[in-house]
């Protein structure tokens, strides 16, 4: 696209919601067509910290913080989808934004759906990255009790360079100095050098129940706004096949289930396409965001 980019226009905002005090990243204060970027489980805002600056400047672009992540307030409980789509709207009833499009990475994802789904009024489009494919059968082979026991957190342990190492070998298709700052962002360094995940252990048990429990599918039918799925393709080199395969299908079924949706597969990457592939991923994003925005003036 051959449109002006954001470049580095962002400020940092504080937001009292509720029980909550808010970080909110804000891109571009004088963008003409407000979006909201929800990031990932035990990720931060920063996730669009690389994706951001080349995105239209027509565009301002709100990343919070969620509940429990980043600087945002590490509440107890509200992990469920009709208290975090909540907090959305806190934020945008904040600044004063009535309507909005939303973006939505990872976990991400399903607070968009939820957050769409809650409150139609408010949301324009939806955006999904990666994210938002949950079962589409609320029944599950496994009990919560099972699941709590054998699914745990990512392994955020080890002094801040053996962390980094094992992250680096992970997101080695794109690691630079950039990647290394926004990872450090998610984590924090205890009084003996050890890193730990920012979201509480506790509360990663609450988001997993709460993903138990009413997974995306249950909410898709929900969703009246046009929809945009855009699923991760595998690496020629990953070996995971099978896992590809079935999230074919699961997007498949996503995209039945959403009302007004469109696919974009974007092929040899990662699940982290805004790190990877970031500016293939905003040629998409802008453009869906744009076509809807003119359908709504």
């Amino acid at each position: 696209m051959n449109e002006n980019k954001i470049k580095s226009h962002v400020s940092e905002r504080w937001i009292e919601t509720d029980d909550l005090r808010v970080r909110c990243l804000d891109w571009n204060s004088n963008g003409s067509v407000p979006v909201l970027a929800l990031h990932g489980l035990a990720s931060s805002a920063h996730w669009y910290d690389i994706v951001c600056p080349l995105m239209p400047s027509t565009f301002r672009i709100l990343a919070p913080d969620q509940r429990g992540h980043g600087q945002t307030t590490q509440a107890a409980s509200g992990y469920d989808w009709d208290t975090l789509a909540k907090d959305m709207i806190n934020i945008l009833d904040y600044m004063g934004i009535d309507k909005i499009g939303v973006i939505g990475h990872s976990w991400g994802a399903t607070v968009a759906i939820a957050l769409a789904a809650c409150y139609p009024a408010r949301i324009t489009s939806l955006t999904i990255i990666d994210g938002g494919f949950g079962r589409s059968n609320s029944n599950s082979d496994e009990d919560w009790d099972t699941i709590r026991r054998t699914t745990f957190p990512r392994n955020v342990s080890g002094t801040r360079q053996e962390f980094l190492d094992r992250i680096r070998k992970q997101l080695d298709c794109c690691w630079n100095g950039e990647v290394e700052r926004i990872v450090q962002t998610m984590v924090w360094e205890d009084e003996f050098g050890q890193m730990h995940d920012i979201l509480h252990p506790d509360n990663h048990i609450q988001v997993m129940k709460a993903m138990w429990e009413r997974p995306a599918s249950d909410m898709w039918g929900e969703v009246v706004c046009p929809s945009m799925i855009i699923p991760a393709g595998p690496l020629p080199v990953s070996g995971h096949m099978e896992r590809f395969w079935n999230k074919q299908s699961r997007v498949a079924l996503a995209s039945k289930g959403l009302r007004t949706s469109r696919v974009h597969w974007i092929q040899e990457t990662i699940h982290d396409i805004g790190y990877h592939r970031p500016d293939y991923l905003v040629d998409i994003i802008s453009s869906f965001l744009l076509s809807n925005n003119v359908q709504q003036a």
